[in-house]
C-alpha cells in the first residue's frame, strides 16, 4: 500500500502555495537603482544556504504540491556551481516549471547548460536599450552583455523567453513601444512593472518617478491592439496580446491593481528565511531547521507546513510613506 501523500500548502485563507522563489546569492555584478544601494554590503557566506541545503528545501516544497520554483538573487549565475543546482532541481519529481529570473550579464555562456538541466522559460531584466541610459540604471551594467545574453537564450531553444522592464517616469517612460518593438520583433513576451518600494532609495523619489501599469498600456494602445487574455504563467502578470504575433504584454501591478487575493507564491531568501510575503516580514528561518537537524525531512515539512499559518493576506505598499520593509530587493530574491 502506498504511502498517504502529503496535503497541499494551504494557508489560512485558502489560497494553495504551488510556487517557490528561491534566491540563491544577494550578490549581483549590477546595482540597479531601483533594486539596491550603490554601496551594498553582501551577507557573509556562512550565513547563506549552501546549495545542498537549497536542495533539501525545494526537495521538502515539491514534496508537499509545489510544481512551479524560479530561481532568483541578486544575480543568480554569478553563483558558482549554478549549473549543478539546476541539473539537480530539474530531476525532483513532480516539479513542472524550473525557471530562472537574471540580469542576463553571464547568460552567454550558460544558456546552454541551462536549457539540459530542464530549463524552458527565463525572464531577462532589460530597462533600456540605450547603452548609456542602461548603465545609469544599472549603475555598473554593459548592455551588449545582456543584448548577447537575450540571443543565447533564444538559441539555446528556451521555448519562453520573457524581458522585465521596471519602468520610471521621466528615466525610461519614453522607450515603452521600443522595448515593445523589441520583443515583437524576436516573438518574445514582457512584463511592465511598477516599482517595489522596497528598502531604503537613496537615488529618486518613489512617488515622483511612478509610472502606473494603466498609463505603460494606454502608452502601448497609442500604437497597437492590446487583447485580453486569461493566460497565467503562474505569475502576478496579467497579460494581454498583440494582434500580429505571438507577443504577449504583461503588466505587475502591486500598486494599481493588488495581486494578492490569488497569491500562490513564498519566497525562500539566499539566507534561508522563508518570507510569506513579499511586502511583510512575516517569515521561518529554514536555515536553522536544516542545520540544526540536518537530514531530517520531518522536522523541515512541519516547518514548512506550519509557515503557511503566518502567510499574510498582502502587503501594504504606500508610495507616499517611509518604507517599512528595509530589505532591497536585491535580499529578498527579484
Amino acid at each position: 500500500m502506498s504511502p498517504t501523500p502529503s496535503p497541499p500548502l494551504v494557508d489560512r485563507f485558502g489560497r494553495r502555495v504551488s510556487y517557490l522563489r528561491i534566491s540563491i546569492t544577494d550578490r549581483c555584478d549590477f546595482r540597479c537603482v531601483y533594486c539596491m544601494s550603490e554601496d551594498m554590503q553582501f551577507l557573509p557566506r556562512s550565513q547563506v544556504l549552501t546549495l545542498e541545503e537549497i536542495q533539501q528545501i525545494a526537495r521538502a516544497f515539491v514534496a508537499l504540491g509545489v510544481d512551479k520554483i524560479r530561481i532568483t538573487g541578486g544575480e543568480p549565475l554569478v553563483r558558482r556551481g549554478v549549473t549543478g543546482l539546476f541539473r539537480g532541481l530539474g530531476t525532483l519529481p513532480g516539479l513542472e516549471e524550473l525557471t530562472l529570473t537574471t540580469n542576463g550579464s553571464q547568460l552567454a555562456r550558460h544558456a546552454p547548460a541551462l536549457r539540459a538541466a530542464g530549463v524552458r522559460r527565463i525572464n531577462i531584466s532589460l530597462d533600456s536599450l540605450r547603452p548609456e541610459r542602461f548603465r545609469h540604471i544599472t549603475r555598473q551594467g554593459e548592455l551588449q552583455r545582456v543584448l548577447d545574453g537575450i540571443d543565447a537564450a533564444l538559441a539555446a531553444g528556451m521555448e519562453r523567453v520573457k524581458i522585465n522592464s521596471v519602468i520610471l517616469k521621466g528615466r525610461n517612460a519614453d522607450e515603452i513601444i521600443d522595448l515593445v518593438e523589441f520583443c515583437r520583433a524576436r516573438d518574445m513576451d514582457i512584463s511592465f512593472i511598477e516599482e517595489m518600494p522596497l528598502g531604503v532609495n537613496a537615488d529618486h523619489d518613489r512617488a515622483e518617478v511612478f509610472y502606473s501599469s494603466d498609463q505603460v498600456r494606454a502608452d502601448i494602445q497609442a500604437r497597437y491592439r492590446l487583447i485580453p487574455t486569461t493566460e497565467s504563467t503562474g505569475g502576478p502578470s496579467r497579460y494581454f496580446r498583440l494582434d500580429d504575433g505571438p507577443t504577449r504584454i504583461g503588466f505587475i501591478s502591486p500598486h494599481s491593481h493588488n495581486f494578492c487575493v490569488d497569491c500562490n507564491r513564498v519566497r525562500l531568501t539566499a539566507e534561508g528565511r522563508l518570507l510569506l510575503c513579499l511586502g511583510q516580514e512575516h517569515s521561518v528561518d529554514l536555515r536553522q531547521v536544516v542545520r540544526e537537524y540536518p537530514g531530517d525531512s520531518r522536522a523541515l515539512t512541519r516547518a514548512i507546513v506550519e509557515a503557511m499559518q503566518i502567510k499574510p493576506q498582502g502587503h501594504t505598499f504606500d508610495l507616499s510613506a517611509k518604507p517599512v520593509i528595509l530589505r532591497h530587493m536585491s535580499v529578498t530574491g527579484g
